[in-house]
């Protein structure tokens, strides 16, 4: 059964378009077994959905088979992880609208790892093409401003709008390039890993929450954690789609103010020229979890242990020609 939707990722296109991306996805609908239950130990985090926006040629499989039919469309087109950590190859825009439901069935550690990172890398990748390009727009309005230049409408709507969702003064670009920035895949695979229990968690097979976000208990989009202590509220939010939950993620990372170390040390790397590090910014996510150090210190493990810092150079393919993420 093949259903074909449209959606975009950005709040406004900017005019005779900056690439509004457009998806066809497929969905197949194949069987899925429960997941084992994972309490997650949360501190200063907030929900916030996003619509899912993928560039052209983008074919997203709802949850299925992880050890047949998932595996069949990974290789059909050529979506070889080793390849990609090696630098030979790029990341094909082929993603899942969720998590295998068969996941925790495979036996063999090191595939169930390599199935998880496929299906997490190009939704990280994508989102943070989306960033890029609107970090290339406000690097030119920013330019535009400079140069005496009147800035069209729709500009200065969508700049008004970006400054509502980060706080800043509006017209302030700079602040805005501070906060609107990517994450490293290395630090996103290492985080969506340990916060979903390597994608078996409850939160991931009810409400695709990778991240384990905190929200409000009268967000409707919400699922009640069975381990939550008595007299806490706290609910986790829900998502409609996996590339939806990686959004607010990210989003989660740029606008909170318990991140503020991580985004002064990545801004730090950009003002110094240099690739932005996962395992140095992880160190300053410390407040991401009650568990404080340890916490970074199990993320540096989940790096090193799987070469994820080699995923950091990843290219989405588009088009036959490479797309630099970072």
């Amino acid at each position: 059964m093949v259903a074909v939707l449209v959606s975009a990722a950005v709040i406004m296109p900017r005019p005779e378009g900056t690439a509004v991306a457009r998806a066809n996805f497929v969905s197949i609908s194949l069987e899925s077994v429960p997941f084992v239950d994972h309490a997650s130990h949360r501190v200063a985090q907030v929900g916030r959905s996003f619509n899912a926006g993928q560039a052209s040629g983008t074919v997203t499989v709802a949850s299925g088979s992880a050890d047949a039919e998932t595996k069949r469309r990974f290789k059909a087109v050529g979506y070889d992880l080793d390849a990609v950590l090696k630098g030979q190859d790029d990341v094909p825009r082929v993603i899942l609208a969720s998590l295998p439901g068969d996941l925790s069935n495979i036996r063999e550690t090191d595939v169930r790892k390599a199935m998880f990172f496929k299906t997490m890398l190009p939704l990280v990748l994508q989102v943070n093409e989306q960033i890029l390009e609107d970090r290339q727009r406000l690097r030119e309005i920013n330019a535009a401003k400079r140069a005496g230049q009147s800035l069209e409408a729709v500009d200065r709507l969508w700049l008004a709008v970006m400054a509502e969702r980060y706080g800043t003064d509006r017209g302030d670009v700079d602040a805005l390039l501070k906060r609107h920035d990517v994450v490293p895949p290395s630090l996103a695979l290492a985080q969506a890993a340990t916060e979903s229990a390597w994608g078996t968690s409850r939160f991931v097979k009810e409400g695709n929450a990778i991240f384990g976000q905190y929200t409000s208990a009268d967000d409707p989009d919400s699922l009640v954690p069975s381990a939550r202590s008595d007299g806490k509220t706290h609910r986790i939010k829900a998502f409609d789609s996996l590339y939806d939950s990686v959004a607010s993620y990210i989003t989660n990372l740029n606008n909170h103010d318990a991140y503020q170390e991580f985004r002064a040390m990545r801004a730090e790397m950009r003002a110094r020229g240099q690739v932005l590090d996962g395992k140095r910014l992880a160190t300053a996510l410390h407040r991401y979890s009650e568990r404080g150090m340890d916490y970074v210190s199990d993320l540096h493990v989940i790096m090193d242990g799987n070469n994820l810092p080699m995923l950091d150079r990843a290219r989405l393919s588009r088009s036959g020609y490479r797309v630099p993420v970072i």
